[in-house]
């Protein structure tokens, strides 16, 4: 078999799949959006704590006894 043979059997067997980036595009986007999502969740969490100081800072000065009683928690 000559080298000619070969490419001429290797150009045959190759077939044209496409362009492969725009195949894997979707993979791409589903994983953006799935991350955009959890980051919204996320950031809905932000500030949470401070929502409710006026319940915060009720239970800290039921609480304030205990706290110091209580020493590091070890």
């Amino acid at each position: 078999m000559t080298l000619a043979e070969i490419l001429v059997l290797a150009a045959e067997e190759t077939e044209h799949h496409g362009n492969v980036a725009l195949e894997t595009f979707w993979y791409g986007a589903v994983a953006l959006a799935v991350f955009g999502l959890l980051a919204l969740v996320t950031a809905s969490y932000r500030n949470v704590a401070n929502r409710h100081a006026h319940k915060a800072e009720a239970y800290a000065k039921a609480h304030a006894n205990d706290v110091q009683k209580a020493g590091h928690g070890h």
